[in-house]
Order: structure tokens, then sequence, then C-alpha cells
């Protein structure tokens, strides 16, 4: 356990209303939002990011899924433009892509094309260096903010009593042989992603170890960038084309991103990974439930190689069931909760969780400890994009950590009826939206003014076998390239 005394020289004490300094472990979104809103109440805010950062717009190894599609979903995206005002213009400028989700999206849902119609529910299209690059010359321009690049994190740093203060770090360009410095901080906060040392860091400080849930359906994902044709070529900017699970497990997006590319990308659960070489690849796309995918990518022109990814399982950290949680601590972002990221949770996540900082911090400005209870407020943001990542990968035989249980069979029924009613239903299919883009919480859809529809719409006549609504539509280049 590494403790030092309260009165040690450098060292804040403990329970002081006065907020000098706050560490962030882990530059990546989640740590760059949450330096935004601790600009605003600490002295001194320094982030540590063990890689090295560049000033322009390229991966890193920290996030090795960075190459593939990433959803910044729409209150994600209108959180980020209140901390940051006029950033959506900015990513603009850089060629991020407006869209609007019920309308220029083909969406195939498991029980067919999801209606179109003009809607506010914005989003906006990019890759996910492009966004990191972005926030992370925002925050820098904050004159209380110090982001030291190729720092190593080994630990916390604990008083007598328990409570956090500060990390154990070294510089990486240093000697390697060199110690860890301690670095005081009134506040550490922890947004170190899926891949982190938590466990080990906890253990070193003393704090009991938290339950670590995991659920897996084996999903793994291919993506490669294509040139975007400079003419029309459908009335969709993006296309969605969902799994069936069980009866089928192989899904296929694409978007428009910046530098007049389409970002594609492959998913197969239960272990059918999408292949990493040119003919699989698109042998793969032209198995999908539409040949809408397939028949966009065919003649165009492959920009990138093939990348592929299969950390995709759903990993909670049960933090607020720690008994006692040590003081000047928190943990946020992937570091508490990574989901599935083919749903596109995370970043959204990671923003109301910022947000919840923010708003706890400005209430109770005048308090000792504002943050008391944190872990448990974010145990509850968590739930509902949580119920949804698993409750879907429930639905495919290879799943491992839990099985759907009678009423995990029952919401998937329901579901199913809420996804029929949207291929016709303009109201439902907006309500479902709204909940996949985390505007309402997921017990919107159990709402009585939705029950009555879906009950009412169960003896009208439904779709095909195959789950493909025969209504819709979508032309490329002339030709029909849906069911008609």
């Amino acid at each position: 356990m590494n403790c030092v005394s309260e009165a040690s020289s450098g060292w804040v004490r403990e329970h002081s209303s006065h907020r000098d300094r706050a560490i962030v472990v882990g530059g990546s979104l989640a740590g760059l939002l949450t330096a935004r809103v601790l600009s605003d109440h600490f002295a001194e805010v320094r982030l540590l990011e063990k890689d090295p950062l560049s000033d322009d717009v390229r991966p890193r190894p920290g996030v090795p899924q960075s190459q593939h599609l990433h959803a910044l979903l729409p209150r994600g995206l209108k959180i980020i433009e209140s901390f940051f005002p006029g950033i959506c213009e900015e990513l603009q400028s850089h060629g991020a892509i407006p869209l609007d989700v019920a309308d220029d999206v083909a969406w195939l849902t498991p029980q067919g094309w999801g209606v179109k119609f003009r809607s506010d529910l914005e989003a906006l299209s990019f890759t996910r260096d492009l966004l990191d690059f972005v926030v992370r010359r925002r925050v820098m321009t904050l004159n209380n903010v110090t982001l030291s690049h190729r720092w190593e994190v080994g630990g916390l740093v604990r008083s007598a009593s328990g409570s956090v203060l500060g990390v154990r770090a070294r510089e990486l360009n240093a000697d390697p042989r060199a110690p860890y410095l301690q670095i005081p901080s009134d506040l550490v906060v922890l947004a170190t992603g899926r891949l982190n040392a938590i466990s080990k860091w906890f253990d070193d400080a003393g704090i009991e170890q938290p339950r670590l849930t995991t659920i897996n359906a084996h999903i793994g994902y291919a993506s490669r960038m294509y040139r975007r044709p400079n003419h029309e070529v459908a009335d969709w900017k993006a296309i969605i084309l969902q799994a069936a699970p069980p009866a089928t497990h192989r899904s296929g997006l694409v978007f428009p991103v910046e530098g007049d590319r389409w970002l594609v990308t492959l998913i197969g659960a239960d272990r059918d990974y999408p292949p990493n070489d040119d003919a699989g690849f698109l042998e793969f796309a032209r198995s999908l439930p539409s040949p809408c995918l397939y028949e966009a990518i065919r003649d165009a022109e492959p920009l990138t190689p093939i990348r592929a990814y299969r950390a995709t399982d759903n990993r909670r950290l049960h933090l607020d069931r720690i008994r006692k949680w040590p003081d000047g601590l928190i943990v946020l972002g992937d570091a508490a909760c990574a989901f599935n990221p083919v749903y596109g949770q995370g970043m959204s996540t990671a923003a109301i969780e910022a947000s919840l900082l923010s708003t706890l911090l400005s209430a109770n400005g005048t308090f000792a400890n504002p943050l008391r209870g944190f872990q448990r407020r974010i145990a509850e943001i968590i739930k509902s994009p949580w119920t949804l990542a698993t409750s879907a990968d429930l639905r495919f035989r290879s799943v491992e950590g839990a099985r759907a249980n009678r009423r995990t069979r029952i919401m998937h029924w329901y579901v199913d009826r809420v996804l029929r009613l949207g291929t016709t239903n303009r109201w439902a299919r907006r309500r479902f939206l709204e909940v996949q883009g985390m505007l309402r919480d997921t017990s919107a859809i159990l709402k009585l003014d939705m029950i009555w529809r879906v009950l009412a719409s169960l003896g009208q006549r439904t779709n095909d076998s195959t789950g493909r609504n025969r209504s819709r539509t979508y032309a490329l280049s002339g030709a029909n390239i849906s069911s008609k």
C-alpha cells in the first residue's frame, strides 16, 4: 500500500474545499472531456497520457479501434457542443458530414427497413482520429490545462486514512530504470480506457477489488476506407444493415467521413469474423441481408488495407459496490464500463458522465467532497446503454457470461415488435431512434403510448420471414438495391 502522511511536504490536506490540482489519467475522449469540466473548478488540471501525441490527425496505439467506424450519438454530440461551442462547425470545416439519422441513413433492422422521414435527430459522421484531434486542440487552449504525453502512470498514492492523494508516474522519454515520481493532487480521475491496470493499482493501494462482469458474443469486425464517389449515387448518405440473430449474425455499415471517403465496417458474431483479404471482404459484404452495401463498394476504389478488430466484449467494473470508496478518486469512461463498440455507445456515455461531473461540481461548489457517491451515479448512467448492448448480444448463440432468461426473451419479442412498427410508423421509429441516440432512457419504449401502438399493430400484416420490408427502395446509380 502506497501511503504518505497527510502532513507530508507537497501534499494537499484531506477534505480541503480549496481545489488546487486535478490529475486525469488517459488522454482519450473521456479524459479530454473530463479535463474540460475540471478546468472550470480547479486551478490546475494535468492530463497524463502514455501515447505520443501529434499535432495532426492520425491514429495512436492507445486507441487500436480508432480506424474502425465510431459513432457519436445525438446526445453525445449535443453535450460536446455545449462544452466547446462551435465544435460541430469546426468538425464540418475539416470534412465531417452532417446526417439526419431518420432520413439520411438507410437502416435495415431485423424487422425491415426503418421508415425514413425528415427530423431534428442530428449527427455528424467523421473518423475517431479527427474527433480526438479537434477536441484535444480545444482542450489545449485552456490556460490551466497541461497535457503531458509519453507519461506512464504506475499506481495511486493514498494517505494513512485511505484518501487518494495523487499518482506515481514517470516520463517515458527518461531512463527506463528511473523511479516513479509522486505527483500530488486534490482529485485523481482514471479515464484509462478498456485496456487498463486499474485492478493492479487498486490491489497495490489496498483498495477493494471491484467485481467484473463480462458478456461476450464473440463479435469481430473488419474495416476499410474507400473513395467516395463524387456524384450522387443513392438516396442515402449512410447504410446500416443489422444482423437478425440467431438466424443471421452478419451485419455491415457504410458511413461517409472526411476526405471524401467511405468508412466501411463488416461485422460478424458467433466467431463468424469477416476476412481481411480483398476477395473475402467483398464476399462477406455480398452475403449481407441486403445487396446495397456490396453494390456500393464493389467497384469503389479502396484507399487502405483491411483492418480487423475483435476486442468487443462488454466489460463492467462494479465500482459502485466497493464498500469504502476512497475520497479523491473517480473512474469513468471505458475504464468503468466498456460496451461492445458495435453499438456506438461508449463516447456518448463518456460525454454524459462528464456532464454529470460538471453538474455536481457546480451545484456543490462549497462542499468539501461534492463527488462522494459519484460512482453510484455513474452506475445509474451506465444502466441504460449496458442493457441495450448486452440484451442485443444475448441474442447470439455463442454468448458467454450470461444467458437470456425469460424476462430477456420477452423483451426481445417486444423490441422486435417496436422495430417492426418502425418500418411504417414514423412516431414509433422516432421514439426508438431517440432511445438509440441516448436522448431518452430505454424505459421510453416501455411507456404506455408505445405499448398501445405495439398492441394495436399486432394484427396487421407482418414482414416476410427474412425480416425484409418490401415497401422501400434505394437507388444506386439508377439500380434498385433493395427488395421491391
